[in-house]
């Protein structure tokens, strides 16, 4: 008890200290607006903004009062009071706002049950990087997302009782090649389908919005490493650098703000979205994982491609319980269009070296430091903090039970049909948003270790999905399917 006393005093302490600096940072900026933001179970951020003059060091230390009714998925009316905890961890001054406003990640308190809320996306994270101490097997795992993205000049849609429609439109795209534009000219260089892998000006148009965009991500704290076009027409991708679980989640709401915005205030439009464009290749959020214990990578051994027996485990829980991460991981019904062979995305539960038609690649590196593991089945349309949380959950569930990943597959798994597949004994993630709920309902059980995730929150999370996203698109008819049945 005296032990549990001292450490709550030190916490005590770093919070009082941490809640001076950041008045002071505030002040030394001369702030005007405090913008408190958090994330919804989709991954969506909302923000509440209160002039600094009325922000002090108790309300920073006890908490912003707000109603959680008007949320999806969150609290009844009866119960809708809820509480912003700030913490004080990456905030940032926002580079778009006219008066100066800063921006500050909170976590959500539930004041019924007196304990962090646990629908909060970020407390779950954080039960997690617990649960790791926990077991005694790593002090800090480390998560590098890679998101990719669509940079579209314009975006129109319409879902009405006899009317559904889409068009996204890009100079890039190759449906322009006998359009005449407003300037009067056609420029003629298009990278074309499956053709935008590195290209250089004029068929790469997107190089200076990019490289605004990376000023600006820069500016709010992420360091950003490569920078270049993607395979489709219109794609993109900003790498930015890894951290722990939390703050690799926290970098990539900043990525998506700031890309977002950046798009938005050079007249185009940026989109997330795994698969909008027919034909052409999707948007994924590769994840590389490693963990560490006392400053040593854990994942550095003397097995296959230089990894330990730790890191091999890690991988056979993930391939093990991937059809149920998928519903966090791939958490749109969108995601699954992606998820189709041709498109180098990666639906095959096995994993190679440097092979990336495997979900699972080791990447080529040298020196126990970067020896890591990328998980190539992601995508952005998931909500980072829930994604992250569930494959490393999966991986410790790995590790606990000394699940074995099986051999590595180090053919062009692209090639293979179907039924090589099957013959071959070779899951695959499922092939819809149902599927991988259905799956992740079956097989939950490595998800509520540490209370991690919580059986309430798994239920909620399915109902969510089920009432906003699975049966509005199920209940729809597609244009393909009156092309397909109209005349039968």
């Amino acid at each position: 008890m005296a032990d549990k006393k001292k450490v709550n005093e030190a916490q005590n302490t770093a919070k009082d200290l941490q809640i001076r600096e950041f008045l002071d940072f505030c002040r030394n900026e001369e702030v005007e607006f405090v913008d408190f933001r958090f994330t919804d179970i989709k991954g969506t951020w909302h923000h509440i903004s209160f002039s600094m003059v009325a922000i002090d060091f108790d309300s920073l230390y006890n908490g912003i009062p707000f109603d959680g009714s008007s949320l999806s998925a969150w609290q009844p009316i009866n119960k809708s009071d809820m509480i912003l905890i700030p913490d004080l961890v990456r905030y940032f001054i926002d580079p778009f706002t006219a008066d100066t406003t800063i921006i500050v990640f909170c976590d959500i308190w539930d004041i019924y049950k007196n304990q962090p809320y646990e629908k909060c996306p970020r407390s779950i994270v954080k039960r997690a990087m617990k649960y790791l101490i926990d077991t005694g097997i790593g002090d800090t795992a480390y998560f590098g997302p890679e998101n990719e993205f669509f940079i579209f000049d314009s975006i129109k849609m319409r879902d009405s009782i006899n009317c559904k429609y889409y068009e996204v439109d890009t100079e890039e795209g190759e449906w322009n090649r006998d359009r005449t534009f407003d300037s009067g000219e056609n420029i003629g260089h298009r990278p074309g389908t499956k053709g935008g892998y590195f290209p250089v000006p004029p068929v790469d148009s997107l190089v200076d919005i990019r490289a605004e965009m990376v000023k600006v991500l820069n500016q709010v704290g992420l360091q950003t490493f490569v920078v270049h076009h993607e395979v489709a027409q219109g794609q993109c991708e900003i790498g930015v650098r890894f951290g722990d679980m939390l703050e690799a989640a926290d970098n990539i709401q900043k990525l998506k703000y700031v890309i977002k915005m950046v798009a938005h205030l050079n007249g185009k439009t940026a989109t997330f979205m795994p698969k909008p464009l027919y034909g052409d290749n999707g948007s994924g959020m590769h994840v590389h994982i490693s963990i560490w214990k006392n400053g040593k990578n854990c994942f550095a051994g003397n097995e296959y491609q230089g990894l330990s027996d730790t890191a091999l485990h890690f991988l056979g829980g993930v391939l093990k319980h991937a059809r149920s991460i998928a519903a966090f991981t791939n958490a749109s019904t969108n995601s699954y269009k992606r998820l189709i062979p041709g498109f180098e995305a990666p639906s095959i539960l096995t994993y190679s070296a440097q092979n990336r038609s495997a979900s699972v690649r080791i990447p080529y590196n040298q020196g126990e430091k970067a020896k890591r593991m990328e998980f190539r089945f992601p995508d952005s349309s998931s909500n980072p903090y829930l994604a992250f949380a569930s494959l490393f959950m999966a991986g410790l569930d790995g590790i606990h039970n000394k699940i074995d990943p099986g051999k590595p597959m180090d053919i062009n798994l692209f090639e293979l049909s179907l039924d090589e597949i099957r013959a071959k004994g070779i899951k695959q993630l499922p092939h819809t948003l149902r599927s991988a709920i259905e799956e992740m309902l079956a097989n939950k059980e490595y998800l509520k270790q540490g209370s991690v995730f919580t059986e309430e929150f798994l239920q909620v999370y399915k109902a969510y999905k089920f009432e906003t996203e699975i049966w509005p698109w199920e209940a729809r008819p597609h244009p393909f399917e009156f092309i397909s049945t109209y005349s039968c």
